[in-house]
């Protein structure tokens, strides 16, 4: 059956604003062709083979009465709460056991039908029966309530759900900014550590440094302090003072000698000693020096008198040539 003749087959089933699909051997509710009939508002979808509404179902929010009895339904959807203007709900003869929460939120409805469902009991107790008008909108009213009341068990629960994730999560960042922190701590420690290492590693550097130059120093001072040593050692070495006390002793000896002599020849020359065998030879030395002596006394006499004349001639020609 194609798209088009279901959508004609529906028109055919729709008078008013109801429209009338029971005993039409469904297994799941035409959703999409029922959305294009917003106005129609009451649906009967009884006596089908229909095991399960889709999510799609629940965005039909025109309809204000429906019928679901006798149908094979386990479940309704999660959020059949959005048909907000749904007044008339039929669900006689399915096999429900629970409602969704969301059913709670079906503050329009005014009339339901639960029975022949195998209902856990605490929902069979606030359905109760439904056998007139009376009871089936007390059923409404009494489902509601005890809906209601599981949304707030439900809403407190998720409340404490949240509340629970939130402190987890709290707990987490708490646990994450100490992993960071301890993190941050590492690090700034091992750059403390790195640093400090780097210091020592200069200090020890400068410390070889400096022992190198002092050790340098060291040297060169002993270098300075043996070189000294050295000059000294020369300069004690050549004695000067011994050699000049030296030679002032060999001219005292020989001055002593000379005067001895002197002594000898005067006594030879000018005592009684002069005809002893002894001064003979000393006298007639005495006589030859004084020979030689008179000699060069006229030499000399003859060289300062030539040395005048020359330099007596030689004021005379600057003289003339000044002149």
């Amino acid at each position: 059956m194609s798209k088009s003749s279901k959508v004609l087959n529906l028109k055919d089933k729709i008078s008013g604003n109801e429209v009338d699909l029971s005993l039409s051997n469904l297994t799941e509710v035409p959703v999409r062709e029922l959305g294009l009939f917003p106005k129609a508002t009451v649906v009967d979808l009884s006596c089908n083979n229909i095991v399960s509404l889709t999510p799609e179902f629940c965005s039909l929010t025109h309809l204000v009465k429906l019928d679901l009895s006798k149908n094979q339904l386990t479940c309704l959807p999660d959020d059949l709460g959005n048909l907000v203007h749904l007044q008339h709900l039929d669900l006689y003869n399915n096999k429900l056991t629970v409602l969704p929460v969301s059913f709670s939120q079906l503050k329009s409805l005014k009339w339901l039908d639960l029975k022949d469902n195998p209902l856990e009991p605490a929902l069979a107790k606030a359905a109760g029966d439904c056998l007139d008008e009376k009871q089936c909108k007390q059923c409404a009213s009494k489902v509601l309530q005890h809906m209601r009341a599981i949304q707030d068990e439900v809403d407190r629960a998720r409340e404490k759900r949240l509340l629970r994730e939130k402190e987890l999560e709290k707990k987490r960042e708490a646990r994450q900014r100490e992993r960071e922190a301890r993190e941050r701590e590492a690090r700034k420690r091992e750059k403390a550590e790195e640093k400090e290492k780097r210091r020592k590693e200069y200090a020890a550097q400068m410390a070889a440094v400096a022992a190198q130059e002092q050790q340098k120093k060291k040297s060169e001072e002993k270098k300075k302090k043996n070189g000294q040593a050295a000059d000294k050692k020369v300069v004690v070495e050549p004695a000067p003072k011994p050699r000049r006390s030296l030679i002032g002793r060999m001219f005292k000896l020989l001055l002593l000698l000379m005067l001895g002599l002197a002594g000898v020849a005067a006594a030879c020359r000018l005592t009684d000693l002069q005809k002893e065998p002894v001064c003979v030879p000393i006298n007639a030395a005495i006589d030859d020096s004084l020979s030689w002596a008179k000699v060069q006394e006229g030499v000399i006499r003859q060289l300062v008198h030539n040395l005048s004349s020359a330099a007596k001639e030689l004021l005379e020609s600057t003289q003339t040539s000044k002149n």
